[in-house]
């Protein structure tokens, strides 16, 4: 028969030294992308807080009154209604139409069930 062989099975062993260096490599290899990580998120905290300080300072100390928050609110709505992809009208009837129909569906699946479950309570304890 054949013996099968496993990688590594050769191989002369690795000395204590090299198995731990092997292991510290492991560790570091693991530490890295944690660290890289913290940088990240601490750069990003830096540069929200730079930018938040900046409009402070731009603004001076003088906040917007309660008639211009609302008039930037609008702009903002009137903005976002503009991004918007509205329906033609044959879409928007078709949509109607699917919902209305699968709605009518739904309601009678519920009613019948309601019904049998009625029927089946006076069947079990009488009425």
């Amino acid at each position: 028969m054949a013996e099968s062989k496993r990688r590594g099975d050769d191989d002369e062993p690795l000395g204590e030294g090299a198995e731990a260096d092997f292991d510290e490599l492991l560790e570091e290899a693991d530490e890295e992308p944690e660290a890289a990580e913290k940088a990240d998120r601490k750069s990003a905290v830096e540069s929200f807080e730079r930018e938040s300080s900046d409009r402070k300072a731009k603004a001076g100390d003088k906040s917007p009154g309660i008639f211009g928050r609302f008039g930037r609110f609008v702009r903002e709505i009137v903005a976002e209604l503009r991004k918007v992809i509205w329906p033609t009208r044959k879409e928007l009837l078709t949509y109607t139409s699917v919902v209305v129909v699968f709605v009518v569906i739904m309601l009678t699946i519920v009613g019948l069930l309601d019904f049998g479950f009625a029927k089946a309570m006076l069947a079990v304890f009488g009425a």
